[in-house]
């Protein structure tokens, strides 16, 4: 403590951080999942899919999240004034020090186990994959007629059949009465499905109901219908409560509408569309006849063309007929013709080939002298050539170098010895002179300074 009875900071001071975190860690341990019960307010669903509210009763009010991944598992859109009762974790938002509500599920209040029990049945049919959209199938464009599974005395039936009647008036309607509301509407509703698949006389089915509270949808989660809904050959669309009413039914459909009238509009197609693909087809019908038409026409215009009377046929053929009686006159006469000009021809030739001896004589005589002249000049360039290559070989013979005084020195193997080193004292060698040959003994060798 100071003077002035201050505390001095040290090891007993926390800073606001601290204590934030301390007062969030002992309110997530002391107030971990439980329920707590209120109206919703100041509701704000976020582009990322949170939602955004605050619980509120008559004295106080507190702010909650509920983060996309819970929030799509609700199966509906609370509404601002609603009462629910909240399944929650209490944190706190450390850099304010606002404490708030982390939402893990809700159910309105007073109705808990029926909520309880649609989220069971919903993540039962989930896991077995009859949510998944590749196991649902295609709604038909152009139905001729369209089942409706719903009570007489609904009015989503008379809004359904007044859709119908103003989009498609073309198109036949059935209903299959059955309560929508009740202890043994859901029996009634797997009733008046399976009579639909059995008369099978309609393309689609629509299973609508008006808008209400969870209890009066409860006839549409139940499990039989659910899975009557999948077993179904017929596309089944599911038109039941108000756009943010979620059920089983709309789960399992192969198409959900968010109302009956939305379900009649997504059946089939409206009569001006049809009338205008109608219209369409016709069209491009006369288009293409038309053009059909003037391919024929013009084969027409090309057959006229080429048609001629029988009386210029005659005539033509007539012609023909002269053409080739000339043609056959002239080709009787033409091998007498061409026999002549043959002959006459290989007579040209005979003429030309025949020999002429005295030419032929004389030039042989010619040629023949030509060859003597030729081959006497040959033969003495010829002896001229070997008379000089004979005196070169002469001049270099070594038979002459010898004559000057030389000799020839070998061993006893008869090879030419060149240098002196290579003798042995003893050793005997063959001088070949001049004039004869030698035998010669090796007194001393030594090499030439």
């Amino acid at each position: 403590m100071d003077l002035d009875g201050r505390e001095v900071a040290g090891e007993g001071v926390w800073t606001i951080s601290q204590l934030n975190r301390q007062v969030g860690q002992l309110l997530e341990s002391q107030f971990s999942r439980i329920w707590v019960r209120g109206e919703i307010s100041n509701f704000t669903q976020a582009a990322s899919g949170h939602w955004y509210f605050s619980i509120k009763d008559e004295g106080a009010a507190v702010r909650a999240v509920m983060f996309r991944g819970r929030a799509q598992a609700v199966g509906f859109i609370p509404k601002p004034g609603e009462r629910f009762e909240f399944r929650v974790n209490v944190t706190l938002y450390e850099p304010r020090g606002d404490y708030q509500l982390q939402v893990e599920s809700m159910r309105r209040a007073g109705r808990g186990d029926l909520h309880e029990a649609f989220l069971l049945l919903k993540e039962k049919l989930a896991a077995e994959g009859l949510f998944d959209t590749d196991r649902k199938r295609e709604i038909k464009a152009m139905p001729l007629a369209i089942g409706v599974v719903t009570s007489l005395a609904a009015a989503a039936l008379r809004d359904v059949l007044t859709a119908l009647a103003r989009r498609a008036p073309h198109v036949s309607v059935i209903v299959y009465p059955a309560p929508v509301q009740g202890l043994d509407a859901a029996g009634k509703l797997v009733q008046a499905l399976n009579e639909a698949i059995a008369r099978n006389e309609v393309d689609t089915l629509l299973l609508v109901r008006g808008g209400g509270s969870l209890e009066d949808l409860w006839s549409f989660n139940d499990e039989r219908l659910a899975r009557a809904i999948v077993a179904s050959p017929i596309p089944i669309i599911s038109g039941v409560g108000h756009e943010t009413d979620f059920t089983i039914a709309d789960f399992v459909a192969d198409l959900r509408a968010p109302t009956p009238t939305a379900a009649a509009e997504l059946c089939c197609r409206t009569r001006q569309t049809c009338l205008n693909q109608l219209d369409a087809a016709f069209s491009a019908l006369g288009t293409q006849h038309h053009r059909l038409l003037e391919r024929a026409s013009l084969r027409l215009d090309r057959a006229v063309a080429a048609l001629v009377s029988p009386q210029q046929r005659l005539q033509q053929q007539n012609e023909r007929l002269q053409s080739l009686k000339h043609r056959l006159a002239r080709a009787a006469a033409a091998p007498q013709e061409h026999r002549a000009a043959r002959l006459a021809l290989l007579r040209a030739k005979l003429a030309h080939a025949q020999p002429r001896l005295p030419e032929l004589r004389s030039e042989v005589n010619q040629q023949m002298q030509r060859l003597f002249s030729s081959s006497q000049r040959q033969l003495e360039r010829q002896r001229q050539r070997l008379d000089a290559a004979s005196q070169t070989l002469e001049a270099l013979s070594p038979k002459n170098i010898l004559g000057r005084g030389y000799a020839i020195v070998r061993n006893d193997e008869g090879k030419i010895i060149k240098n002196a080193l290579d003798l042995c004292v003893g050793e005997q060698l063959g001088v070949e002179l001049g004039q004869g040959s030698v035998r010669v003994a090796v007194l001393q060798a030594h090499a030439l300074l």
